[in-house]
């Protein structure tokens, strides 16, 4: 059983828990929080101040990922309630890559960076044997002066779940450029261009920072929607948080063009990479606030469940009222849709 090869994206929860978590080096009582499976970032007491810092890498694509690598990973110091600071990037390069190929993964890393008001501090680049496109990983911080800060496991029975924008933001994205020679046998170019441009909508910073200004304390959890898409993260929440939750399909918005590509390609969007996508536990009583202070500044948003007790179960209710029971872990489906492609190129 134990020389069984790993599938493929994140690692199982068992896996994390028995290979990885169980391998932290030496405790430190400055660290207030560690990793731990759903948290997005970690906290380490400094004194007067704390530092936030979570890495990420970007691996799914290829076309836009200086800028994805800034955006998903400054996201998960956000949904602490911090606004980001500081990154540092380590660029892996395939053998052959330009300068000109190069100075575009920089440029996209340049001008989110500066988007969201971020110094890139340090990194590291170079090419590396054996892979087939550039990996960036990508390590982010920021700082909380009073040392409070939102976790993913704060969520409480009663609150109210929040989900800005909509599902599989990040896979729209991904999938309209990555896949756009596939899909334009299949789609107008319309619904491709417009798809293309949900990468400008992969940053949560600016919802997560609301909804701290307007709710303060009665945000009890944030959690961005990266890979597995709605359904891990909401998973994650609840897994984290130690609690039940119970979500509708009918609530959870997915633009048209996110329709359209998940239909063609045959993928589940509540199941699909969604960085860009943040998932907000609420006190009941602040939940509309948070909706309309966020609507107010063009930020979609709408209650689209609840948290319950662990022992009522963990799931998203469809549209045609069965369940998408969240107890077991959730596969990412942007694989799926590459390997739909790659099947459909060869038959052709």
């Amino acid at each position: 059983m134990g020389s069984d090869p790993l599938n493929v994206g994140k690692l199982y929860p068992n896996v994390l828990r028995q290979i990885v978590l169980s391998h932290l080096g030496t405790d430190d009582p400055r660290v207030l929080l560690g990793p731990y499976i759903g948290e997005d970032a970690s906290v380490i007491d400094l004194g007067q101040k704390a530092l936030v810092v979570h890495s990420d890498p970007i691996t799914g694509t290829v076309e836009n990922v200086g800028w994805l690598a800034v955006n998903v990973c400054t996201n998960d110091i956000a949904t602490r309630g911090i606004r980001p600071l500081w990154i540092l990037t380590v660029l892996l390069l395939p053998e052959n890559f330009t300068r000109v190929q190069l100075k575009t993964i920089t440029t996209q890393i340049d001008q989110a960076a500066k988007q969201l008001g971020v110094a890139v501090v340090g990194g590291h680049s170079e090419v590396t044997l054996g892979i087939n496109r550039p990996i960036i990983i990508t390590t982010a911080m920021g700082e909380t002066i009073n040392k409070r800060f939102v976790r993913t496991s704060g969520a409480k029975i009663g609150d109210a779940l929040i989900l800005t924008k909509g599902a599989a933001i990040e896979g729209t994205a991904i999938l309209s450029h990555e896949l756009r020679g596939f899909l334009k046998t299949k789609l107008n170019n319309k619904t491709i261009r417009n798809a293309k441009k949900f990468i400008q909508m992969t940053s949560v910073v600016k919802e997560a920072l609301i909804a701290i200004e307007v709710a303060g304390d009665g945000v009890h959890a944030m959690h961005d929607a990266t890979e597995g898409g709605v359904a891990a993260g909401l998973q994650e929440m609840a897994w984290a948080s130690n609690v039940g939750l119970i979500a509708h399909e009918d609530k959870i918005r997915i633009y048209p063009e996110t329709q359209i590509i998940c239909r063609v390609l045959e993928i589940d969007p509540l199941r699909t990479i969604s960085s860009g996508t943040l998932i907000i536990s609420a006190e009941n009583k602040k939940a509309e606030k948070i909706v309309t202070s966020l609507k107010e500044k063009d930020v979609p948003a709408s209650i689209v469940g609840k948290i319950l007790d662990k022992k009522e179960g963990t799931c998203i209710v469809r549209k045609n009222r069965t369940k998408l029971d969240l107890s077991k872990p959730v596969k990412e489906e942007l694989w799926k849709a590459y390997k739909k492609a790659l099947r459909e190129a060869r038959r052709h």
